[in-house]
């Protein structure tokens, strides 16, 4: 769709009219869900936005970065600080150029100071750039992965922001790949559409879990189909080879098993560690140390060797990727849907990674992240890479049901989406009842906290001598 212009030469057609925010956050603390050695009480959040317009179509671009709860807060006070760049931009033009919308948003030079291109400024724009690709995919009638897997290279090319990358990928280079991704393309799109895209399942590994839950959990996981789970590790050794042993005692030798550390480790614990664990062959170890040490990744991936060695999800931009796979630091590459600048920036890591031959499994344990990084695996394989060989998306069980169009998975593999859209748009009821600190749920729960307070306080009075 093209904007008409007047004679003054302003365009005219529809715009963005309303960017609203929303602070929504889950109680998954209270059930253990998405416990790990770092994190042991996390509150699965999103910071939200919805770009509405005034064009007849009544289409919305949906969008959000995730949180684990405290701070959500301030995470919707960064996205409300871009407002200034989409209040009134013209749809037609975004929905043509989400590129533009990125560089304009990375390139406010008073923001900027407060990355840059990483922190909470960063995933605020990741939120907004994925809700302008949502409201782009849904107005061309097509899933995002179908979106970006039937665009031209070219274009898909003059999305990418190649400044910090070009040293090891040129505009060129990308072109050339996504040119050959191109060859088999329909075949490809064919297999995904009867078969889904391959998931390995994190639900059974949450470290505050029992180990007759981790087993019921592992032995389901199985008979749904999964070939890979994945368990969280790092807060005691005698824990983690107990809780290994029950795992791979309940699916057998030829499952997969991963094992997550969230970060938790120095450079040589992550060594001992891990070589402590590989008597139960786990199948990598993710975020072994700190997201940002490039050069002790490396050196832990060589000490831990066949154990691969696997992180991304805290990687804050392209360009740390880029040193990642320069320095052979890792061996599986976990892009995260909303840790960085939106889809953009996650075709430039796509790129790298093909470049350099390393496989994509991507992170989703969060709400609503499965739904978001689907298409882009998806994309992946159908128009880049070209294959699901050791490749896997991660699938958790929980808070699909308050998304319109929530994943489904099918003997352990990713359903490919069919609905316009990157498939980031939340139930309104789900908005109302968990927007924090109004919506209905938290209302009265912490209404219920204040009055147990006061009974708690009124009772040690009267229990007080006088």
């Amino acid at each position: 769709m093209t904007a008409t212009v007047t004679a003054a030469g302003t365009p005219t057609g529809p715009r963005i009219t309303a960017v609203e925010t929303y602070d929504i956050r889950f109680p998954t603390s209270r059930q253990l869900d998405g416990s790990d050695a770092m994190n042991p009480d996390p509150d699965y959040s999103a910071a939200y936005v919805v770009l509405r317009t005034d064009a007849p179509d009544g289409h919305e671009g949906h969008g959000f970065t995730f949180t684990i709860g405290r701070g959500n807060d301030v995470q919707v006070a960064a996205i409300e600080a871009l407002r200034p760049h989409l209040a009134g931009r013209p749809a037609d033009e975004l929905c043509a150029d989400p590129g533009t919308l990125g560089r304009d948003l990375t390139g406010d030079s008073q923001l900027r100071w407060l990355g840059p291109e990483k922190g909470v400024m960063h995933m605020a724009i990741g939120a907004v750039v994925n809700a302008a690709w949502d409201l782009a995919a849904k107005r061309a009638g097509k899933p995002l992965w179908q979106f970006l897997a039937d665009a031209e290279p070219e274009w898909l090319v003059s999305q990418v922001d190649f400044r910090y990358i070009a040293d090891v990928l040129t505009p060129q280079d990308a072109l050339g790949l996504l040119r050959r991704g191109r060859e088999g393309r329909g075949e490809r799109e064919a297999l995904l559409r009867a078969n889904g895209y391959p998931g390995y399942t994190t639900s059974p590994g949450w470290l505050g879990y029992s180990d007759e839950k981790l087993t019921r959990l592992a032995r389901r996981a199985v008979a749904d189909g999964f070939t890979q789970i994945k368990l969280k590790v790092g807060a005691d050794l005698a824990d983690d080879i107990r809780r290994l042993r029950t795992a791979r005692a309940a699916v057998g030798p030829d499952i997969r098993i991963a094992i997550d550390a969230n970060q938790r480790w120095n450079v040589g614990e992550a060594v001992d560690w891990t070589r402590a664990l590989a008597e139960f062959d786990p199948y990598w170890i993710e975020e072994p140390t700190s997201p940002d040490d490039v050069l002790g990744h490396a050196e832990i991936r060589k000490a831990v060797a066949p154990v691969k060695v696997a992180t991304g999800e805290h990687v804050q931009n392209r360009i740390v990727f880029k040193q990642l796979l320069q320095a052979g630091a890792i061996d599986v590459l976990q892009i995260d849907a909303a840790r960085v600048g939106g889809v953009n920036e996650n075709l430039a890591i796509l790129l790298l990674a093909a470049k350099f031959g390393v496989p994509v499994c991507p992170h989703a344990g969060g709400v609503g992240l499965c739904e978001l990084v689907q298409h882009l695996s998806m994309f992946d394989y159908v128009a880049l890479s070209g294959t699901t060989e050791n490749r896997v998306i991660e699938y958790v069980d929980h808070l699909h049901e308050h998304f319109t169009e929530p994943v489904v998975l099918r003997g352990g593999h990713y359903a490919a989406p069919d609905a316009p859209g990157f498939s980031a748009t939340m139930r309104p009821g789900s908005i109302a009842e968990f927007t924090y600190p109004g919506g209905t749920f938290w209302a009265a729960d912490l209404a219920g906290a204040a009055a147990a307070a006061r009974a708690a306080a009124s009772a040690a009075a009267e229990e007080s001598p006088v």
